[in-house]
């Protein structure tokens, strides 16, 4: 055997030894984040199965996600009994509202600072920055007068209107990234087809903005369907406003011991969010890309 067919023979060997040792860490890194991914989703599969189950199973059963019986009549009676039913309108509502109130009012802005100059721009952008960093405990108190004033207190006005002024800045910073990022020509063209400023605005890039659009649907959705502070603060007086944050604490005060009812509304306070995120999430990474590259 000749000296050439002894090294080719061991380089295939290595060739093979590499790649079977390549392909071995690609399957552990797999099963070790398999491993991962259902250890973070078991208390969700937990919470779900235990929307299914009876009283008594729930206590028996302990941490065993598979029910024995499936009790659909949990969701009805939470829906109905519960007044979950009312939350999730109420929830909706406002989720809804702030969603579209942000992404208009945002969407100027951002296209606005990105395709504007005028000075002080710099330093307004610095203030505008500053208010990111302000938690909602030290501007309550001077939003409740505002609100009380306006005679929206104890309305899903006022939720609405909160809820949208709080992620109005950082939308903006989102858009404004986004509409920097892109390219001028389609504008100067439009520009000299005799187009103004809105004209351009409306008609060219705001319906070339759907990746950044989702993006802030998404995270102003989020916010909102989860929000807690602000509903409970401007519909206290009025238990029929509750949204399903808020509702979720107050069932966990007045119904301690139906477990059932209440991992059955924690489904229905997380549907929603899950359905909007896969229906949503490769706008959102297109989106969130376009503002990073700026």
């Amino acid at each position: 055997m000749s000296v050439s067919s002894i090294t080719d023979k061991q380089q295939r060997s290595r060739r093979l030894f590499y790649k079977f040792r390549q392909k071995g860490g690609i399957g552990l890194t797999h099963l070790i984040l398999l491993a991962g991914g259902l250890i973070w989703m078991y208390p969700f599969l937990w919470m779900l199965g235990s929307s299914l189950k009876t009283n008594g199973d729930f206590f028996d059963q302990g941490l065993n996600i598979f029910p024995r019986q499936i009790e659909w009549s949990n969701y009805v009676n939470a829906w109905n009994e519960a007044s979950f039913g009312q939350y999730f309108f109420n929830t909706a509502i406002v989720a809804g509202t702030t969603v579209i109130v942000v992404m208009l009012f945002t969407a100027m802005a951002g296209y606005t600072l990105a395709r504007t100059n005028f000075p002080g721009k710099k330093l307004l952008l610095g203030l505008i920055a500053l208010t990111l960093f302000l938690p909602h405990g030290y501007t309550i108190i001077p939003v409740f007068d505002v609100v009380q004033r306006l005679g929206l207190l104890n309305t899903l006005a006022s939720v609405i209107l909160v809820q949208a002024s709080g992620g109005m800045v950082f939308s903006t910073f989102l858009f404004m990234g986004y509409f920097s990022s892109m390219e001028r020509e389609i504008e100067d063209a439009a520009r000299v087809d005799g187009a103004n400023f809105n004209q351009r605005f409306w008609m060219v890039m705001f319906p070339l903005a759907g990746p950044m659009l989702a993006t802030v649907a998404l995270f102003t959705f989020i916010g909102a369907w989860n929000s807690f502070f602000i509903p409970l603060v401007f519909t206290l007086g009025v238990p029929e406003l509750r949204t399903l944050a808020v509702g979720m604490y107050a069932f966990i005060a007045e119904n301690s011991t139906n477990w059932t009812y209440l991992a059955a509304g924690s489904v229905i306070t997380l549907g929603p969010i899950m359905v909007v995120f896969i229906l949503l999430q490769r706008y959102f990474i297109n989106g969130v890309a376009g503002a990073v590259k700026s």
